[in-house]
This record gives structure tokens, C-alpha cells and sequence, in this order.
């Protein structure tokens, strides 16, 4: 328990390269979560919502100040940054393959994550949309958990949901 307070990760840049933009999360960090959802709609909207940052406040309300480096598209290593409720949160896209899968990390209050997002077809014409984030930082467990991660999780993908079924 106390080394897992400790973990701080990769530095952020490894994090990127050497587990991000390779499909993968930080399976040693001590906070880690994942949740799935079966969505309603066309795998193409689920899409242009996930990779249009700047509009994700259209369907969670507390993202705001989505300030996205370039022509605002997601590419990889496009730069973005965003605020989450009270965090503010610098991230960076490591996989952009449009229709199958987006990644990025970010980094906050001192706190590294990695975030995957996968979109599959489904054969019923509904889409299944997984999402899998760690997060390392020094004494983060004092104040956030798993289980806060996995409720995050939950209402992100909860609201992708709703954002993509009502469109």
C-alpha cells in the first residue's frame, strides 16, 4: 500500500511514447479503470464526438476551457488542454485512428494518466465503445482512488451515450 502511495510512473513522455501510442495504459499504476457501453448510433458519430475536444462541453457540461494547439483537429501529438469540473488538464493525443481507436495523456496537479478509448461495430448496427485510463502521481491515492476513476468513467461514457444517441 504505501509503495503504490509513492508510484509516480513514467514521466510523462514515456508515458506517451512507450505506452500510449503503443495501445497501452499503465498497468503498475495504482489507480486504473475501465468501463464499456454499447451506443445506439453510427460508429462515425461516437467518432466525431470523441475527436473534436473543443466540442466535448456540447455533452459533458463540466469540460470547459477546451483550448486545442493548431487547426483543432486530433492528430497525434496535437496538444489540448481542458478543464474537468475544478482540474485543469494539459493532454496530448498519442493514437488517432479514425473509427477504431483515440488516445491521450494528460497530466494534472501533478498526476500522469493515460486514456484509451476503443470503438467496435458492432453486428446489430450498435457500436461498443471501451474506455481504459491509469493514473500514477505521488500520494494521488490519498485524495483519488480507483473507484473515483471507475465513476468517471462511467458518466463520461454515459454522456458519449447520450451525446451520440440524441444526435
Amino acid at each position: 500500500m504505501f509503495q503504490e502511495m509513492l508510484y509516480r510512473g513514467p514521466s510523462l513522455d514515456e508515458l506517451h511514447e512507450n505506452y500510449a501510442k503503443r495501445h497501452q495504459i499503465d498497468e503498475a499504476a495504482p489507480i486504473r479503470s475501465a468501463h464499456e457501453v454499447v451506443i445506439d448510433a453510427p460508429v462515425e458519430r461516437v467518432w466525431a464526438l470523441l475527436a473534436d475536444p473543443a466540442g466535448w462541453s456540447t455533452f459533458a457540461p463540466a469540460i470547459h476551457d477546451v483550448h486545442v494547439a493548431g487547426d483543432r483537429t486530433a492528430s497525434v501529438d496535437t496538444r489540448f488542454t481542458w478543464i474537468n469540473g475544478r482540474a485543469k488538464i494539459a493532454s496530448r493525443f498519442a493514437v488517432v485512428e479514425p473509427l477504431r481507436e483515440i488516445t491521450w495523456t494528460g497530466s494534472a496537479m501533478g498526476s500522469r494518466a493515460a486514456h484509451r478509448h476503443l470503438l467496435t461495430t458492432r453486428e446489430d448496427g450498435t457500436m461498443l465503445l471501451r474506455t481504459e485510463e491509469s493514473m500514477a502521481g505521488t500520494l494521488l491515492g490519498l485524495f483519488y482512488g480507483s473507484a473515483k476513476l471507475h465513476a468517471e468513467l462511467t458518466r463520461w461514457l454515459d454522456a458519449i451515450k447520450t451525446g451520440a444517441e440524441r444526435s
